[in-house]
């Protein structure tokens, strides 16, 4: 793993917090990711499983962690399963954890390799009445691929149909939503390693750089500081940031464009999320800026909105009433407009589109319940834009910030925003 070893008292401390929500006399399952295949004989880079990694520090293939907090035998009350190594996998693959290494990262004293897995499995199934399996219960996932933990579902409910079966992912989705000291350490250094990438794009940018060659600076700055891409990074110049999702990142950047990097790194499994939209000549025209500085003025906004207590779908409204008043400043709406727009579908849709934030953590769109209220550690991000697709111009600003009692703290408030600094530092170079 590139990063440091994290302390297993996380991992402990997770696991005690699922069993303290589990029904008595019941166990729960967690898989590890597949390797997914591309085509011939290539496979992509694994992406752990999230709640495994949550509950045990491991990212390793073929791992299943199995709780049974109330079993008889005290071997059997935490207990993972692991690939066991070869010689013939450590040639081919390289490392497999030991029992000693997975019980140093995970805290979990019993580790088993995956051969004993079917024998210690059914006895323990034959005890317990309760069991919590593990789905992906995303609002917005669409699943075409069938999961490790998916095929598992179906062979434990096939052998023992007779169980009581229950959810995992609601238990997981309300203990991952508020972030642990532990865990926000790691998305602040995400965030730092984002902002090194980000102030060495503004050394950079100039009429004439490559989208990509944008791309592979961020991917220099990132990996050297023992992070990655968070997300597939949108570096998008002129009219495609109008785009959403451009992910393309082909053209070339023109005098007079403004770019939006959509662009954060993770570390450690944890993730950060920022989007700047910066001039490519170094110089916001006065239209830009005008744009900029609205969006801007909603991003504030919108940070000073998040308070716990609040509902996501309230928090959104102010948002949209926010763009609406920067949209008629801008002249890009009338009062007219508004008074006769269809309310299923308002005026300001054309031109912001998407939500104005999402939890962020192990995954970047978080699990989490988005239809309560905010609580304090909850870590989310704010990303309002304006679109304004007959003039190829795209602004979007987006940072990660962390809900608390005294008021939201930005983690990337180190990272510049105001158009002055931007080109300050742009023209530093």
């Amino acid at each position: 793993m590139r990063y440091d070893p994290i302390p297993s008292t996380l991992f402990i401390r997770n696991r005690q917090r699922l069993r303290e929500l589990m029904l008595p006399n019941a166990i729960a399952v967690v898989n590890s990711n597949d390797i997914l295949p591309t085509n011939a004989d290539g496979t992509f880079l694994m992406h752990p499983n999230s709640d495994l990694f949550y509950l045990s520090g491991i990212e390793q293939e073929e791992t299943i962690l199995v709780l049974y907090p109330d079993a008889d035998d005290e071997k059997q009350r935490e207990m993972l399963f692991l690939r066991e190594p070869t010689p013939l996998a450590e040639i081919w693959e390289g490392h497999k954890l030991s029992r000693d290494e997975a019980r140093e990262r995970s805290g979990i004293e019993n580790i088993h390799w995956l051969s004993e897995f079917p024998r210690v499995f059914h006895r323990i199934m034959c005890e317990c009445e309760h069991v919590y399996l593990n789905s992906n219960e995303h609002k917005r996932a669409v699943v075409e691929v069938e999961t490790r933990d998916a095929r598992f579902v179906k062979e434990c409910q096939r052998r023992y149909p007779l169980h009581s079966y229950h959810r995992l992912a609601r238990l997981m989705h309300r203990l991952r939503s508020v972030k642990s000291e532990e865990e926000l350490d790691l998305i602040r250094k995400a965030c730092a390693i984002t902002a090194h990438g980000f102030r060495r794009i503004l050394r950079k940018v100039k009429p004439g750089i490559s989208e990509a060659e944008v791309e592979a600076e961020f991917a220099h700055e990132f990996i050297r500081r023992r992070g990655k891409f968070a997300y597939p990074p949108i570096i998008a110049s002129g009219r495609n940031a109008c785009v959403l999702h451009y992910v393309e990142n082909s053209a070339r950047c023109k005098a007079g464009e403004l770019l939006l990097l959509d662009v954060a790194a993770a570390h450690a499994n944890y993730n950060s999320d920022l989007t700047r939209t910066i001039p490519v000549s170094g110089r916001y025209s006065r239209r830009q800026r005008q744009v900029y500085d609205a969006v801007l003025r909603v991003f504030r906004g919108c940070v000073r909105g998040l308070k716990p207590g609040k509902l996501w779908k309230e928090w959104q409204k102010e948002a949209e009433k926010m763009v609406e008043d920067e949209l008629l400043r801008l002249g890009l709406l009338t009062p007219r407009a508004i008074k006769k727009q269809d309310p299923a579908n308002p005026a300001f849709k054309e031109y912001f589109m998407h939500g104005v934030g999402h939890p962020i953590g192990l995954d970047v769109h978080d699990v989490g319940f988005t239809t309560e209220p905010f609580q304090a550690g909850w870590v989310m991000t704010v990303e309002p834009g304006i679109y304004v697709r007959s003039e190829g111009l795209g602004v979007r600003i987006e940072n990660t910030v962390l809900i608390t009692d005294a008021g939201p703290v930005d983690l990337m408030s180190d990272i510049p925003v105001e158009a002055e600094e931007i080109e300050e530092l742009m023209n530093r170079r």
